[in-house]
């Protein structure tokens, strides 16, 4: 194991160049701050999107938005003790704006955001993929059980609060038909879920690996000669032609849910016809409220045993090779992650 002098971390830098570890100063948390020291983190896909040029971000940076570890320092007024293991928000919110105020805190008018903000700004340590991350007044902190181990906890700072805001647009789901587009971890996480809730789930993917775990959390493989009316649909793709698919299979009254569409594609035939006498929703969740985690670390907690998550979980690599994962990941793999 690595060591370094009193008053160091570590963090992995994302640059033009590739990805750089550097060592630089422990920050010490002022008012309303906490100082994390990471145990995992994994590696969600909008930061593939980001390393691979699919979609804009400040660079250079630490990135790493799903991460769960310690808390060694405060400043006054920090919301959690020393100590306390932990997962936090991705967004940090000012709670003043006319967003916060009516309860968009996720689209905060001052929002930024954990694993996103420039290395040379006056937070470089936003991301999970370093040794320590601070993390300011605004930023929510969940408390995470012991019995919930890390490569189970770090997604739900990510992929699991996702998909409990999106469970919340949908509405009630005991008894109704549950499509899920995309059986990455948002989806497998959407299955167990909708499943847990009493829905009837199927799951649809184009590759067949993925689609096959669905069995594993819930759910059923759907493939388009299966087909059928659904109730809601819950799209975690992006993919233009599944929304599509989905659009046509939602029956009367039915809701379909944008969540995966993170990065610029193409447009989505709508006729707004269909949507009058069909009676149709069509919403999209971006982001997530601090009830949301709190929610997904219950929902975690409640089916550690109940479903294989950490089977989905690569073993962590280290933080020097923090540039390894940062590819896309072989199949059946739905999250690499780091130990730093």
């Amino acid at each position: 194991m690595d060591t370094l002098a009193p008053g160091l971390t570590r963090a992995a830098v994302w640059s033009a160049d590739g990805v750089t570890v550097r060592e630089m100063p422990l920050p010490q948390p002022d008012r309303g701050q906490t100082l994390v020291r990471v145990d995992l983190a994994t590696v969600c896909g909008s930061d593939l999107h980001t390393v691979l040029g699919n979609r804009p971000a400040a660079c250079p940076s630490v990135l790493g938005h799903e991460a769960v570890g310690h808390i060694v320092a405060t400043g006054a007024d920090a919301p959690l003790a020393v100590g306390t293991r932990v997962v936090w928000s991705v967004t940090a919110a000012c709670g003043q704006c006319p967003r916060c105020l009516v309860g968009f805190t996720a689209k905060c008018a001052r929002v930024r955001k954990v694993g996103h903000e420039s290395f040379d700004g006056d937070w470089p340590l936003s991301g999970g993929y370093a040794r320590h991350i601070l993390l300011p007044a605004g930023v929510t902190l969940v408390e995470v059980p012991d019995r919930v181990p890390d490569a189970v906890a770090a997604p739900a700072a990510c992929a699991t609060a996702t998909v409990m805001a999106a469970l919340e647009a949908a509405g009630p789901l005991t008894g109704r038909r549950v499509l899920v587009l995309g059986a990455g971890m948002l989806g497998l996480t959407a299955s167990a879920a909708c499943a847990e809730r009493g829905a009837i789930v199927s799951v649809a993917d184009p590759d067949p690996v993925r689609r096959s775990l669905a069995t594993a959390f819930g759910g059923t493989p759907d493939s388009p000669d299966i087909g059928g009316l659904v109730d809601v649909a819950l799209d975690f793709s992006g993919a233009t032609a599944a929304l599509t698919g989905a659009l046509s299979r939602l029956d009367l009254g039915g809701t379909l849910v944008l969540a995966g569409s993170v990065s610029p594609g193409p447009t989505v035939a709508v006729n707004p016809e269909a949507i009058v006498r069909g009676w149709l929703t069509l919403t999209g969740v971006h982001n997530y409220e601090p009830r949301h985690l709190r929610e997904a670390v219950e929902f975690l907690s409640g089916t550690v045993t109940r479903y294989p998550w950490e089977s989905v979980v690569a073993a962590p690599v280290a933080l020097d090779a923090a540039h390894e994962v940062l590819t896309p990941t072989p199949p059946g793999v739905l999250r690499a992650s780091i130990a730093p």
